[in-house]
Protein backbone atom coordinates (compact mmCIF):
# COMPACT_ATOMS: atom_id res chain seq x y z
CA UNK A 1 0.00 0.00 0.00
CA UNK A 2 1.48 3.73 -1.05
CA UNK A 3 2.06 5.65 1.59
CA UNK A 4 2.80 8.53 -0.70
CA UNK A 5 0.00 11.09 -2.10
CA UNK A 6 -0.54 8.49 -5.32
CA UNK A 7 -1.22 5.05 -5.56
CA UNK A 8 1.12 4.58 -8.40
CA UNK A 9 3.14 6.70 -11.01
CA UNK A 10 4.35 5.78 -14.07
CA UNK A 11 7.29 7.29 -15.65
CA UNK A 12 6.77 8.15 -19.02
CA UNK A 13 10.66 8.57 -19.62
CA UNK A 14 13.97 6.88 -19.70
CA UNK A 15 17.66 7.19 -18.71
CA UNK A 16 18.87 9.08 -15.49
CA UNK A 17 15.53 10.76 -15.40
CA UNK A 18 13.58 8.39 -15.09
CA UNK A 19 15.97 6.74 -12.31
CA UNK A 20 15.68 10.32 -10.51
CA UNK A 21 11.81 10.10 -10.21
CA UNK A 22 11.80 6.42 -9.13
CA UNK A 23 14.22 7.55 -6.30
CA UNK A 24 11.90 10.39 -5.53
CA UNK A 25 8.74 7.89 -5.01
CA UNK A 26 10.81 5.76 -2.96
CA UNK A 27 11.13 8.47 -0.55
CA UNK A 28 7.38 9.45 -0.51
CA UNK A 29 6.64 5.62 -0.27
CA UNK A 30 5.05 5.18 -4.00
CA UNK A 31 5.38 2.33 -6.23
CA UNK A 32 6.23 3.00 -10.18
CA UNK A 33 6.17 1.43 -13.78
CA UNK A 34 8.63 1.68 -15.84
CA UNK A 35 7.86 1.57 -19.31
CA UNK A 36 11.02 1.15 -21.71
CA UNK A 37 11.75 0.34 -25.35
CA UNK A 38 13.44 -2.77 -26.73
CA UNK A 39 16.39 -0.80 -26.62
CA UNK A 40 16.58 -0.10 -22.74
CA UNK A 41 15.16 -3.38 -21.79
CA UNK A 42 18.21 -3.71 -19.65
CA UNK A 43 18.26 -0.28 -18.01
CA UNK A 44 18.69 0.52 -14.71
CA UNK A 45 14.98 2.15 -14.62
CA UNK A 46 13.38 -1.13 -15.99
CA UNK A 47 15.71 -3.09 -13.06
CA UNK A 48 14.83 -0.40 -10.31
CA UNK A 49 10.95 0.48 -11.14
CA UNK A 50 8.12 -1.83 -8.65
CA UNK A 51 6.91 -3.06 -12.73
CA UNK A 52 7.75 -2.33 -15.89
CA UNK A 53 6.33 -2.41 -19.43
CA UNK A 54 7.49 -2.99 -23.17
CA UNK A 55 6.00 0.08 -25.39
CA UNK A 56 7.41 -0.72 -28.30
CA UNK A 57 11.21 -0.67 -30.75
CA UNK A 58 13.92 1.54 -30.24
CA UNK A 59 12.91 4.26 -32.32
CA UNK A 60 11.46 6.92 -30.32
CA UNK A 61 8.16 7.41 -32.25
CA UNK A 62 7.30 4.23 -31.50
CA UNK A 63 8.04 4.15 -28.08
CA UNK A 64 8.59 7.17 -25.89
CA UNK A 65 6.44 9.44 -28.29
CA UNK A 66 3.72 6.90 -28.75
CA UNK A 67 1.03 8.34 -26.35
CA UNK A 68 -1.64 4.94 -27.01
CA UNK A 69 1.24 3.05 -26.02
CA UNK A 70 1.49 5.24 -22.63
CA UNK A 71 -1.76 5.42 -21.64
CA UNK A 72 -2.45 1.82 -22.12
CA UNK A 73 0.71 1.02 -20.44
CA UNK A 74 -0.50 3.51 -17.38
CA UNK A 75 -4.33 1.77 -18.03
CA UNK A 76 -3.33 -1.83 -17.48
CA UNK A 77 -0.88 -1.11 -14.46
CA UNK A 78 -3.55 1.25 -12.59
CA UNK A 79 -1.50 3.74 -11.96
CA UNK A 80 -3.22 7.48 -11.28
CA UNK A 81 -0.43 9.49 -12.51
CA UNK A 82 2.40 9.58 -15.13
CA UNK A 83 6.06 11.85 -14.46
CA UNK A 84 6.97 12.52 -17.80
CA UNK A 85 10.55 13.90 -17.25
CA UNK A 86 12.23 16.49 -19.58
CA UNK A 87 12.26 16.31 -23.23
CA UNK A 88 9.78 13.91 -25.21
CA UNK A 89 5.99 14.04 -24.08
CA UNK A 90 7.17 16.26 -21.38
CA UNK A 91 5.95 19.70 -22.85
CA UNK A 92 3.12 18.25 -25.00
CA UNK A 93 -0.37 20.10 -24.27
CA UNK A 94 -1.89 16.96 -25.74
CA UNK A 95 -0.53 14.49 -24.30
CA UNK A 96 -0.85 15.90 -21.10
CA UNK A 97 -5.12 16.69 -22.18
CA UNK A 98 -4.88 12.58 -23.00
CA UNK A 99 -3.77 12.23 -19.26
CA UNK A 100 -6.23 14.55 -17.50
CA UNK A 101 -9.42 12.69 -20.17
CA UNK A 102 -8.15 9.20 -18.90
CA UNK A 103 -8.10 10.14 -15.20
CA UNK A 104 -4.94 9.98 -15.07
CA UNK A 105 -3.12 13.41 -13.18
CA UNK A 106 -0.24 14.69 -15.75
CA UNK A 107 2.63 15.71 -13.03
CA UNK A 108 3.17 19.01 -14.33
CA UNK A 109 1.07 22.23 -15.81
CA UNK A 110 -2.13 21.92 -16.95
CA UNK A 111 -2.55 21.56 -20.64
CA UNK A 112 -3.91 25.00 -21.85
CA UNK A 113 -0.79 26.61 -20.27
CA UNK A 114 1.71 24.14 -21.49
CA UNK A 115 0.17 25.34 -24.82
CA UNK A 116 0.24 28.84 -24.31
CA UNK A 117 4.00 28.66 -23.26
CA UNK A 118 4.73 26.63 -26.11
CA UNK A 119 3.81 29.37 -28.46
CA UNK A 120 6.42 31.45 -27.97
CA UNK A 121 5.58 35.04 -29.25
CA UNK A 122 2.95 34.24 -27.29
CA UNK A 123 4.45 33.80 -23.93
CA UNK A 124 6.71 36.61 -24.56
CA UNK A 125 3.45 38.86 -24.96
CA UNK A 126 2.32 37.50 -21.55
CA UNK A 127 5.56 37.97 -19.70
CA UNK A 128 5.32 41.54 -21.73
CA UNK A 129 1.99 42.33 -20.14
CA UNK A 130 2.77 41.66 -16.52
CA UNK A 131 6.13 43.73 -16.89
CA UNK A 132 8.68 41.31 -17.55
CA UNK A 133 11.19 42.47 -19.81
CA UNK A 134 11.53 41.16 -23.37
CA UNK A 135 13.61 41.84 -26.12
CA UNK A 136 11.84 44.36 -28.80
CA UNK A 137 11.00 42.61 -31.56
CA UNK A 138 7.69 41.97 -33.79
CA UNK A 139 4.33 41.64 -32.25
CA UNK A 140 3.86 38.45 -32.93
CA UNK A 141 4.13 36.23 -36.07
CA UNK A 142 5.38 37.70 -38.80
CA UNK A 143 3.04 37.48 -41.74
CA UNK A 144 5.39 38.65 -44.68
CA UNK A 145 9.17 39.62 -45.66
CA UNK A 146 8.18 43.49 -45.63
CA UNK A 147 6.80 43.36 -41.77
CA UNK A 148 9.87 41.74 -40.99
CA UNK A 149 12.27 44.32 -42.57
CA UNK A 150 9.90 46.70 -40.69
CA UNK A 151 10.48 45.29 -37.55
CA UNK A 152 14.13 45.32 -38.23
CA UNK A 153 14.51 48.68 -39.64
CA UNK A 154 12.61 50.11 -36.17
CA UNK A 155 14.63 48.45 -33.95
CA UNK A 156 17.85 47.96 -35.71
CA UNK A 157 20.06 45.69 -36.62
CA UNK A 158 21.04 42.88 -36.04
CA UNK A 159 17.87 40.89 -35.53
CA UNK A 160 17.68 37.33 -34.95
CA UNK A 161 14.61 34.97 -36.25
CA UNK A 162 12.84 32.12 -33.96
CA UNK A 163 10.55 29.70 -34.49
CA UNK A 164 7.48 30.37 -32.58
CA UNK A 165 6.52 26.79 -31.46
CA UNK A 166 10.03 25.45 -31.04
CA UNK A 167 14.18 25.66 -29.81
CA UNK A 168 16.94 23.74 -29.64
CA UNK A 169 18.78 26.52 -32.80
CA UNK A 170 16.20 24.59 -35.53
CA UNK A 171 13.97 27.62 -37.02
CA UNK A 172 16.32 30.01 -36.02
CA UNK A 173 18.72 32.66 -38.10
CA UNK A 174 20.65 36.05 -37.37
CA UNK A 175 20.20 38.59 -39.54
CA UNK A 176 22.59 41.45 -40.19
CA UNK A 177 21.08 43.58 -43.17
CA UNK A 178 17.79 44.18 -45.11
CA UNK A 179 19.58 41.98 -48.15
CA UNK A 180 19.47 38.81 -46.52
CA UNK A 181 16.69 39.09 -44.54
CA UNK A 182 13.91 37.63 -47.00
CA UNK A 183 16.33 34.71 -47.63
CA UNK A 184 16.90 33.93 -44.08
CA UNK A 185 13.18 34.19 -43.24
CA UNK A 186 11.96 31.97 -46.06
CA UNK A 187 14.87 29.36 -44.75
CA UNK A 188 13.59 29.68 -40.80
CA UNK A 189 10.29 29.30 -42.17
CA UNK A 190 11.33 25.97 -43.78
CA UNK A 191 13.04 24.48 -40.91
CA UNK A 192 10.85 25.26 -38.31
CA UNK A 193 7.89 23.60 -40.17
CA UNK A 194 9.91 20.45 -40.99
CA UNK A 195 10.55 20.78 -37.57
CA UNK A 196 7.85 21.41 -35.55
CA UNK A 197 4.97 21.41 -37.88
CA UNK A 198 4.25 25.18 -37.59
CA UNK A 199 6.12 27.83 -39.88
CA UNK A 200 5.60 30.69 -37.50
CA UNK A 201 8.53 32.67 -37.09
CA UNK A 202 8.99 35.96 -35.09
CA UNK A 203 11.28 38.58 -34.73
CA UNK A 204 13.35 40.09 -31.87
CA UNK A 205 16.93 41.92 -31.35
CA UNK A 206 19.96 40.08 -31.66
CA UNK A 207 22.20 40.10 -28.67
CA UNK A 208 25.81 38.80 -29.88
CA UNK A 209 27.58 37.86 -26.79
CA UNK A 210 24.76 37.18 -24.53
CA UNK A 211 24.50 34.90 -20.97
CA UNK A 212 22.06 32.62 -20.90
CA UNK A 213 20.14 32.65 -17.61
CA UNK A 214 17.15 30.70 -16.16
CA UNK A 215 15.01 31.24 -13.07
CA UNK A 216 13.67 27.67 -11.44
CA UNK A 217 9.87 28.63 -10.63
CA UNK A 218 7.41 26.14 -8.60
CA UNK A 219 3.78 26.82 -7.97
CA UNK A 220 0.97 25.07 -6.52
CA UNK A 221 -2.23 24.63 -7.76
CA UNK A 222 -3.59 27.48 -5.12
CA UNK A 223 -1.86 30.25 -6.91
CA UNK A 224 1.27 30.69 -4.45
CA UNK A 225 4.44 30.65 -6.48
CA UNK A 226 8.07 30.41 -4.95
CA UNK A 227 11.11 31.39 -7.71
CA UNK A 228 14.04 29.32 -6.61
CA UNK A 229 16.70 31.56 -7.91
CA UNK A 230 18.64 31.47 -11.14
CA UNK A 231 20.85 29.00 -12.85
CA UNK A 232 23.95 30.36 -15.34
CA UNK A 233 24.31 27.87 -18.36
CA UNK A 234 25.87 30.27 -20.96
CA UNK A 235 28.66 27.46 -21.11
CA UNK A 236 26.98 25.78 -24.19
CA UNK A 237 27.52 24.52 -28.02
CA UNK A 238 25.22 24.90 -30.93
CA UNK A 239 22.15 25.83 -28.20
CA UNK A 240 22.67 22.65 -26.23
CA UNK A 241 23.83 23.00 -22.88
CA UNK A 242 27.21 21.76 -21.36
CA UNK A 243 28.10 22.73 -17.99
CA UNK A 244 25.31 25.00 -15.45
CA UNK A 245 26.15 26.81 -12.36
CA UNK A 246 23.82 28.61 -9.10
CA UNK A 247 23.88 30.78 -8.75
CA UNK A 248 24.83 33.00 -11.73
CA UNK A 249 28.73 34.87 -11.25
CA UNK A 250 27.52 37.54 -12.83
CA UNK A 251 23.92 38.64 -11.72
CA UNK A 252 23.20 41.51 -10.10
CA UNK A 253 21.22 41.52 -6.36
CA UNK A 254 19.41 44.12 -7.58
CA UNK A 255 18.29 42.98 -11.03
CA UNK A 256 18.01 39.11 -9.43
CA UNK A 257 15.41 40.89 -6.73
CA UNK A 258 13.52 42.76 -9.70
CA UNK A 259 12.96 39.96 -12.23
CA UNK A 260 11.93 37.28 -9.39
CA UNK A 261 9.48 39.88 -8.66
CA UNK A 262 8.16 40.43 -11.41
CA UNK A 263 8.11 36.70 -12.29
CA UNK A 264 6.27 35.68 -9.28
CA UNK A 265 3.69 38.21 -10.40
CA UNK A 266 3.33 36.39 -13.74
CA UNK A 267 3.37 32.92 -13.19
CA UNK A 268 0.51 33.33 -10.97
CA UNK A 269 -1.35 35.56 -13.26
CA UNK A 270 -1.07 32.90 -16.23
CA UNK A 271 -2.03 29.83 -13.74
CA UNK A 272 1.22 28.03 -13.81
CA UNK A 273 1.06 24.97 -11.50
CA UNK A 274 3.91 22.69 -10.85
CA UNK A 275 7.75 23.10 -11.73
CA UNK A 276 9.19 25.38 -14.41
CA UNK A 277 12.17 27.52 -15.66
CA UNK A 278 11.74 30.99 -17.33
CA UNK A 279 14.75 31.84 -19.64
CA UNK A 280 16.43 34.57 -20.33
CA UNK A 281 18.94 36.21 -21.89
CA UNK A 282 21.52 39.07 -20.46
CA UNK A 283 23.66 42.38 -22.22
CA UNK A 284 26.56 43.03 -21.45
CA UNK A 285 24.79 45.68 -19.36
CA UNK A 286 23.62 43.20 -17.40
CA UNK A 287 20.22 43.27 -18.01
CA UNK A 288 17.78 40.29 -18.52
CA UNK A 289 15.25 39.91 -20.98
CA UNK A 290 13.11 36.99 -20.96
CA UNK A 291 13.31 34.47 -24.12
CA UNK A 292 11.14 31.30 -23.06
CA UNK A 293 8.81 29.68 -20.10
CA UNK A 294 10.54 25.71 -20.07
CA UNK A 295 6.82 23.77 -18.76
CA UNK A 296 8.66 21.22 -17.30
CA UNK A 297 11.39 19.62 -15.09
CA UNK A 298 14.98 20.46 -16.44
CA UNK A 299 18.22 18.60 -17.04
CA UNK A 300 19.91 20.94 -14.59
CA UNK A 301 18.01 20.80 -11.60
CA UNK A 302 20.29 19.58 -9.30
CA UNK A 303 22.17 22.80 -9.14
CA UNK A 304 19.06 24.64 -7.65
CA UNK A 305 18.38 21.59 -5.65
CA UNK A 306 21.93 21.33 -3.86
CA UNK A 307 21.87 25.54 -2.68
CA UNK A 308 18.42 25.17 -1.70
CA UNK A 309 17.86 21.96 0.22
CA UNK A 310 14.80 21.71 -2.04
CA UNK A 311 13.75 18.08 -3.77
CA UNK A 312 12.24 19.59 -6.46
CA UNK A 313 10.67 15.80 -8.24
CA UNK A 314 9.09 15.54 -4.74
CA UNK A 315 7.88 18.71 -4.96
CA UNK A 316 6.13 18.24 -8.54
CA UNK A 317 4.42 14.93 -7.29
CA UNK A 318 3.63 16.95 -4.25
CA UNK A 319 1.69 20.15 -5.65
CA UNK A 320 0.29 17.40 -8.55
CA UNK A 321 -1.11 15.76 -5.37
CA UNK A 322 -2.96 19.18 -4.78
CA UNK A 323 -0.58 20.02 -1.48
CA UNK A 324 0.44 24.16 -0.96
CA UNK A 325 3.59 25.15 -1.41
CA UNK A 326 3.79 26.49 2.56
CA UNK A 327 3.30 22.77 3.51
CA UNK A 328 6.37 21.25 1.15
CA UNK A 329 8.71 23.65 1.54
CA UNK A 330 8.33 23.96 5.44
CA UNK A 331 9.88 27.52 5.23
CA UNK A 332 10.94 30.72 3.74
CA UNK A 333 13.47 29.79 0.69
CA UNK A 334 17.12 29.90 1.62
CA UNK A 335 20.02 29.99 -0.71
CA UNK A 336 23.54 28.75 0.40
CA UNK A 337 27.13 28.03 -1.22
CA UNK A 338 27.58 27.01 -5.04
CA UNK A 339 26.52 24.30 -7.47
CA UNK A 340 27.89 23.12 -10.59
CA UNK A 341 26.81 21.26 -13.17
CA UNK A 342 28.90 18.91 -15.69
CA UNK A 343 26.58 17.13 -18.44
CA UNK A 344 28.98 13.62 -19.41
CA UNK A 345 27.73 12.60 -22.79
CA UNK A 346 28.79 10.12 -24.95
CA UNK A 347 30.73 11.95 -27.69
CA UNK A 348 34.00 13.01 -29.01
CA UNK A 349 35.03 15.86 -26.86
CA UNK A 350 36.94 17.46 -29.73
CA UNK A 351 34.77 16.67 -32.60
CA UNK A 352 31.53 16.07 -30.60
CA UNK A 353 30.49 12.87 -32.91
CA UNK A 354 27.72 10.56 -30.68
CA UNK A 355 29.89 7.66 -29.17
CA UNK A 356 27.60 4.84 -28.79
CA UNK A 357 28.08 1.78 -27.00
CA UNK A 358 29.48 -0.78 -24.55
CA UNK A 359 30.64 1.15 -21.08
CA UNK A 360 33.59 -1.51 -20.49
CA UNK A 361 35.05 0.54 -17.87
CA UNK A 362 33.28 2.55 -14.97
CA UNK A 363 34.51 4.42 -11.54
CA UNK A 364 31.90 6.94 -10.50
CA UNK A 365 32.80 9.77 -8.37
CA UNK A 366 32.76 10.54 -4.98
CA UNK A 367 33.29 12.58 -2.10
CA UNK A 368 31.94 15.40 0.10
CA UNK A 369 29.90 17.69 -2.06
CA UNK A 370 29.87 15.53 -5.17
CA UNK A 371 26.26 14.04 -6.76
CA UNK A 372 26.03 11.90 -9.86
CA UNK A 373 22.62 11.31 -11.44
CA UNK A 374 23.49 8.82 -14.33
CA UNK A 375 22.03 5.88 -15.68
CA UNK A 376 25.27 3.93 -16.65
CA UNK A 377 26.47 0.96 -15.23
CA UNK A 378 29.49 -1.24 -15.97
CA UNK A 379 29.00 -3.61 -19.62
CA UNK A 380 25.81 -1.23 -19.93
CA UNK A 381 25.11 0.09 -23.17
CA UNK A 382 24.72 3.43 -24.53
CA UNK A 383 22.46 2.77 -27.37
CA UNK A 384 22.17 5.24 -30.83
CA UNK A 385 18.62 6.35 -30.63
CA UNK A 386 18.20 9.19 -28.16
CA UNK A 387 20.12 11.67 -26.54
CA UNK A 388 24.00 10.79 -25.67
CA UNK A 389 23.35 11.75 -21.80
CA UNK A 390 25.60 9.45 -19.81
CA UNK A 391 25.36 11.22 -16.12
CA UNK A 392 25.30 14.63 -14.64
CA UNK A 393 27.77 15.11 -12.38
CA UNK A 394 26.97 18.08 -9.73
CA UNK A 395 29.53 19.68 -7.45
CA UNK A 396 28.53 21.57 -4.34
CA UNK A 397 30.70 24.09 -2.32
CA UNK A 398 30.80 26.73 0.31
CA UNK A 399 31.41 29.26 -2.82
CA UNK A 400 32.25 28.91 -6.31
CA UNK A 401 35.68 28.40 -6.28
CA UNK A 402 35.02 25.66 -3.34
CA UNK A 403 32.45 24.38 -5.97
CA UNK A 404 35.21 23.66 -9.04
CA UNK A 405 38.13 22.84 -7.22
CA UNK A 406 34.71 19.69 -6.13
CA UNK A 407 34.45 19.73 -9.67
CA UNK A 408 37.99 19.49 -10.84
CA UNK A 409 38.88 16.91 -8.22
CA UNK A 410 35.50 14.48 -9.44
CA UNK A 411 36.81 14.73 -12.83
CA UNK A 412 39.49 13.07 -12.11
CA UNK A 413 38.13 10.49 -10.81
CA UNK A 414 35.41 10.20 -12.95
CA UNK A 415 36.46 6.85 -15.70
CA UNK A 416 34.27 5.73 -18.42
CA UNK A 417 35.98 3.31 -20.60
CA UNK A 418 34.51 1.64 -23.72
CA UNK A 419 32.99 5.09 -25.38
CA UNK A 420 34.22 8.69 -25.78
CA UNK A 421 33.02 11.13 -22.98
CA UNK A 422 33.12 14.83 -22.51
CA UNK A 423 34.78 14.41 -19.60
CA UNK A 424 38.24 16.19 -21.14
CA UNK A 425 36.19 19.68 -22.42
CA UNK A 426 34.90 19.45 -18.75
CA UNK A 427 38.07 19.55 -17.27
CA UNK A 428 39.21 22.23 -20.23
CA UNK A 429 36.50 24.23 -19.28
CA UNK A 430 37.00 24.44 -15.26
CA UNK A 431 40.73 25.16 -15.85
CA UNK A 432 39.78 28.27 -18.06
CA UNK A 433 40.82 31.08 -16.80
CA UNK A 434 38.36 33.09 -18.34
CA UNK A 435 36.00 30.67 -16.39
CA UNK A 436 37.20 30.79 -13.44
CA UNK A 437 36.95 34.29 -13.16
CA UNK A 438 33.58 34.15 -14.29
CA UNK A 439 33.69 35.92 -17.69
CA UNK A 440 32.03 34.37 -20.00
CA UNK A 441 29.02 34.34 -22.53
CA UNK A 442 27.38 31.93 -24.47
CA UNK A 443 30.08 32.29 -27.35
CA UNK A 444 32.77 30.76 -24.94
CA UNK A 445 33.11 27.41 -26.50
CA UNK A 446 32.66 28.73 -30.26
CA UNK A 447 35.87 30.40 -29.49
CA UNK A 448 37.66 27.09 -29.31
CA UNK A 449 36.13 25.43 -32.80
Amino acid sequence: MASGPFRKILIANRGEIALRIICACKDLGIPTVAVYSEADRYSLPVRFADQAICIGPAKSARSYLDIPSIISAAEISNVDAIHPGYGFLSENAGFAEVCQVSGIKFIGPKPDVIAAMGVKERARAIMKEHGVPILPGSEGVLASAEEAIETAERIGYPVILKASAGGGGRGMRVVNNADELPGLLAQAQQEAGAAFASADVYLEKYIPAPRHIEFQVLADEHGNVEILGERECSIQRRHQKLLEESPSPALRPEVRKRVMSKLRDAIRAIGYSNAGTVEFLMDEKGDLYFIEVNARIQVEHPVTEAVTGIDLVKAQIRIAAGEKLKDILTGPVQFRGHAIECRINAENPETFAPSPGRITGLNLPGGIGIRVDTHAYQDGVIPPYYDSLVAKLIAYGADRNEAIERMKRALDLFVVEGIYTSIPLHKRILNEADFVAGKFDTNFIKRWT
